[in-house]
């Protein structure tokens, strides 16, 4: 999210328009004041957040505490959400509430048997405040059981404008054109883009949008359920088209080697960091919390954002995603657990992240208000006017064996495939070597 204020409105409107954006109004609600009927309780929570998001999520548990008195912890999983909560389910030490950042995973747990449906207090403020595919997401077959407390908008490309400025180059509208245009950034010497390799969901992220723009959007949700095999001619090509960018040495910084090396901060400190390294990197709205709170940007200045253009003759993608809040049945202390998703359902709660940076609500009750920059404001506003029309992270949709797991899956295959882009029809096999044995299972 970032560039000069005379570029700034252009931004966000081709981002509205991207996304088809209307008004979302409504103010904060209030769940009243706090009642410390909770005193003396703890509550658990679990989610892969480190960092800025780690510290900003700490503030929402803080004003839980606040509000209710109840006690907070939080465990960080890490990317392994699966592995790390099933083997402490096993060991009888289960939190109580888990972010879940995958609907795989979340479908996983609730077929299993861990799960606790959402109470009629939680699951008629998501009818009331939130779009039908938010609940739909949160569901296996037919009951809730998670809320989506943070959405994310996966369809934003962060640039340096004082490194475009530089370059004389303009944000793109479609994706030859920024392959070009990152040809200018590296002339001026910059790289052209900094790509986090090491974490292999960036990667999924970048074949997704490619995806979704050049094989649209019913082969996507196809794919998303493996309806059509990962052999699909539209996946050789889209894998192409990324392979255009990994094999090319000067669009990255530090080369596939380097990429392979720089996790998703990372990435964001060579845009963004005392000694910039590129002039983009493409990621999801989150981006803007990093740039911010690590590096002192301010955006919507030195920091901004152009929508994922669009890849041959599609259309310009929208790819969401979102971390839901669940009740582990075997965590310690369900009731105060459950009291706490109710207190996520609210503006009040999603407030408190909003101010901080680096995140979207999906409750479309929350007041525009809340959030800190023009740009961020936004983007928020057309997420959420976006409804139903949204496509998830189909990653986040698969099985985790597939889409959710370090050095495994997809996230591993996607990486061989940038330290060598030479054979997409064999990587292609490779992954749906991979899908069918984790759908199957």
């Amino acid at each position: 999210m970032m560039r000069r204020r005379t570029n700034l409105l252009a931004s966000c409107t081709a981002l509205a328009l991207a996304l088809g954006a209307t008004a979302c109004g409504g103010g904060p609600v209030s769940t009243g004041g706090g009642d410390k009927s909770l005193d003396g309780q703890t509550i658990t929570v679990a989610g892969v957040w480190s960092g800025s998001e780690q510290k900003n999520f700490q503030k929402v548990l803080d004003a839980f505490t606040e509000k209710t008195g109840a006690k907070t912890q939080f465990v960080s999983t890490g990317d392994n959400v699966s592995t790390v909560i099933g083997s402490k389910i096993e060991g009888g030490k289960a939190p109580d509430v888990v972010m879940v950042p995958q609907v795989g995973v979340l479908q996983q747990f609730a077929k299993q048997g861990w799960l606790a449906p959402l109470s009629k207090t939680a699951t008629a403020a998501v009818d009331a405040d939130y779009a039908s595919v938010w609940k739909n997401y949160g569901s296996v077959d037919g009951t809730l059981y998670g809320l989506y407390f943070k959405a994310a908008h996966k369809s934003t490309v962060w640039y340096s404008p004082e490194a475009l400025d530089q370059a004389g180059v303009e944000p793109p509208t479609t994706y030859d054109a920024l392959l070009k245009a990152g040809h200018t950034v590296a002339d001026s010497g910059l790289a052209a883009f900094s790509v986090a390799g090491q974490d292999g969901w960036t990667l999924t992220d970048w074949f997704e949008n490619i995806y979704l723009s050049q094989a649209g959007p019913e082969k996507y949700d196809a794919l998303a359920a493996h309806r059509i095999k990962w052999t699909d001619p539209t996946v050789v090509e889209a894998l192409t088209t990324l392979g255009k960018l990994f094999k090319d040495k000067q669009l990255m910084a530090g080369g596939q080697k380097g990429a392979l090396n720089t996790d998703f901060p990372g990435s964001v400190e060579k845009v963004f960091g005392p000694k910039p390294e590129a002039g983009m990197v493409y990621e999801g709205d989150f981006v803007a919390g990093v740039a911010k709170d690590q590096f002192g940007r301010k955006i919507g200045e030195d920091a901004n954002f152009f929508p994922f253009p669009a890849v041959g003759g599609g259309k310009a993608p929208v790819v969401s995603g979102g971390d839901a809040a669940v009740v582990l049945k075997d965590g310690q202390n369900q009731k105060a657990a459950m009291r706490f998703l109710e207190y996520l359902t609210t503006p009040e709660a999603s407030a408190v992240w909003a101010r901080a940076g680096g995140f979207l609500s999906p409750n479309k009750k929350l007041d525009l208000a809340a959030y800190g920059d023009d740009v961020t404001r936004e983007t928020a506003k057309s997420l959420v006017a976006a409804g139903d029309s949204v496509r998830f992270d189909m990653s986040d949709q698969a099985p985790a064996a597939f889409g959710g797991t370090k050095g495994a899956g997809e996230w591993k295959i996607l990486q061989d495939f940038l330290r060598d882009p030479s054979d997409p029809k064999g990587t292609a096999a490779e992954l749906e070597s991979a899908a069918a044995k984790a759908y199957k299972g």
